[in-house]
């Protein structure tokens, strides 16, 4: 594209995000999920907005609390914004904690606990959720009570025998899951509070990830041993391409906020994300039918997956944030290409023509899987975060092209 293509490009792109959130996305959840009742949202909404399961999603109250914030801070400040996030944070501190200071994963309307999970996503959306509060209501109690839940997820994560293993120590493991939220948790925190702990984790993390890092297959795996070497299973050989898009932005992000950082760290950190960038794009775009697909095998063996094949909402949404960074770290026009095939098939297949918010699941030719807009994975996360994200990555990016 010529200059004056890509400006006009990224412009409508960017006025098309800000309508999208602030018309449709946004409203839908305001209107249709908060619980005006017990506080918090609900997030098992059929295609037309109707509540069919009432149970909470702890990880959605934790997601919810930060994107209303988020969107507070960088959008528009809209007081409803602001009070829903208060709300779900809110219901997580009082319903949402385990006696043991660990969180749950499902809990009824009222706050019941339902389900425990030995993970600590719900404390790293917590997390998050407090420490972009904290900067929309100015109340720096909520930065602290975000950086001691940080130091709590780390304390579980570092201690043996509080979070259980995934596997038995016959075949011991590590995840790739845990490593990367780390990174993008902890540099939420740290715009809002220091302590060496952040950067200190985020460092860590980095060199954490360059063992599921394998050239041999051009791939960043989900599963490997605490060495690093490949667990030849058929979990072992797992590659989730929109997961790995996801890390790619994380890491980007990283770079950026060193000031790219061209004879240092920055720079490292900066082309290993390009790299994974651009064999997870390779992995996961869909040639005959476009789209990210969901998994594949590092070894080109079937995968056990069901929805091995599928197009899910989330993997496209970071493919839309993951190209625009990396058009901004390198000026080239292939990332460009690359987000304007991703975002154009995302908007031909995703939005619901007929009622707010978008689809989550399609088969692999495109066509509907299933139409409910949330359940206790799909809520307002991933789509109102690409759209908040690309909005402040395009102006970033247009400034640079004004200078």
């Amino acid at each position: 594209m010529f200059q004056a293509e890509k400006t006009k490009y990224l412009s409508k792109w960017k006025n098309k995000y800000r309508e999208d959130l602030l018309g449709n996305i946004l409203p839908f959840w305001l209107e249709k999920g908060m619980d005006e009742k017990n506080g918090g949202i609900f997030t098992c909404l059929d295609r037309e907005g109707v509540l069919y399961d009432s149970t909470k999603s702890v990880w959605f109250q934790g997601r919810s609390g930060y994107i209303f914030a988020y969107a507070y801070n960088n959008i528009e400040k809209n007081p409803k914004f602001l009070a829903a996030s208060k709300s779900c944070i809110d219901f997580i501190e009082k319903y949402c904690f385990d006696s043991d200071g660990r969180m749950y994963f499902e809990v009824t309307a009222e706050g019941k606990p339902l389900r425990k999970r030995r993970y600590v996503f719900s404390e790293c959306f917590a997390t998050i959720a407090m420490a972009e509060y904290s900067k929309a209501s100015g109340d720096k109690e909520f930065a602290n009570k975000a950086l001691n839940l940080f130091k709590e997820i780390i304390r579980f994560i570092d201690t043996p025998g509080i979070l259980e293993p995934k596997y038995l120590s016959t075949m011991p493991a590590i995840g790739h899951s845990i490593t990367m939220i780390l990174i993008n948790t902890a540099s939420i925190v740290r715009t809002v509070i220091a302590d060496p702990i952040l950067n200190k984790r985020i460092d860590y993390s980095i060199e954490l990830l360059k063992k599921f890092i394998h050239p041999e297959y051009k791939a960043l795996l989900e599963m490997v041993t605490p060495e690093g070497d490949l667990l030849d299973t058929i979990n072992g050989r797992v590659i989730n391409p929109g997961h790995c898009i996801e890390t790619s932005w994380f890491l980007l992000d990283e770079a950026k906020y060193r000031g790219w950082d061209e004879k240092g760290k920055g720079k490292e950190i900066k082309e290993m994300a390009l790299q994974i960038l651009d064999w997870s794009w390779e992995w996961g775009w869909d040639e005959e039918y476009g789209g990210i697909i969901n998994f594949k095998d590092c070894k080109g063996f079937p995968s056990q997956d069901y929805s091995q094949d599928m197009k899910f909402w989330w993997p496209q949404t970071e493919g839309i944030i993951a190209s625009l960074l990396a058009f901004e770290a390198t000026n080239d026009d292939k990332y460009l290409e690359m987000h304007e095939k991703v975002n154009d098939w995302t908007y031909s297949h995703f939005p619901d023509k007929l009622f707010p918010e978008w689809y989550g699941y399609l088969h692999r030719d495109g066509t509907v899987a299933q139409p409910a807009k949330g359940n206790l994975f799909k809520g307002p996360f991933h789509i109102p975060r690409m759209m908040i994200k690309s909005q402040l990555l395009i102006e970033d990016i247009l400034e640079k092209c004004e200078d």
